[in-house]
């Protein structure tokens, strides 16, 4: 039995091909199509402040959330899945991630260290330590502010406009997407350069 699931655990722990994840994706959308469901992140923000009363105060939280608990109990396993994958699935290599050496390089170039095992995981700017430069609070508390704005404003986020609203043929979800590509774009190659010379 034990080496019945050593064996598992290497096994599902191995680089997969990138279309195995594809397919998943198209099997789950799938299913939530056929149930008349949605899929998407940021939804539960407002699932959640309609939990804690926020009906009281804003008829945007006055729906049934009852119905969305599948959405958050979604969102409660990715956070489990994405920590117990981190903590005790590595790859047979050790690693968890693999970052290739040329992204790397990349920032390297542009001034970016990592923090954390190799492969490097996560840049240097999103740490407690850089939250208090104003490289720090551009990056994250801007930038995260103008996530949570842009996916309300959106009425979506990445997820679920570009997974689920395209997979059900809706143009506003495919206007969001190029507007989210576009910004990414802008971001990347004009912004950022600019941040982190900071």
């Amino acid at each position: 039995m034990q080496q019945t699931l050593e064996e598992f655990i290497r096994y599902i722990s191995q680089p997969w091909p990138w279309w195995v994840g594809g397919l998943m994706i198209a099997l789950i959308l799938f299913i939530l199509l056929w149930f008349g469901r949605e899929f998407g992140i940021s939804a539960n923000f407002r699932v959640v402040c309609a939990m804690e009363g926020g009906d009281k105060y804003a008829d945007f939280f006055k729906f049934d959330w009852q119905s969305q608990m599948w959405n958050l109990i979604f969102v409660a396993g990715a956070m489990f899945g994405g920590n117990l994958a981190y903590n005790y699935l590595p790859s047979p290599d050790g690693h968890v991630a693999h970052v290739t050496p040329a992204a790397v390089e990349t920032f390297h170039e542009m001034g970016v260290e990592f923090e954390g095992r190799y492969p490097p995981l996560v840049p240097d700017y999103f740490s407690w330590s850089s939250l208090f430069t104003l490289k720090g609070i551009i990056i994250l508390v801007l930038g995260g502010l103008l996530v949570g704005f842009g996916a309300r404003y959106a009425g979506g986020c990445t997820s679920g406009h570009a997974i689920s609203g395209l997979s059900a043929l809706q143009l506003p979800s495919l206007i969001a997407v190029i507007g989210f590509f576009l910004g990414g774009l802008v971001a990347n190659y004009l912004i950022l350069p600019w941040l982190l010379k900071l």
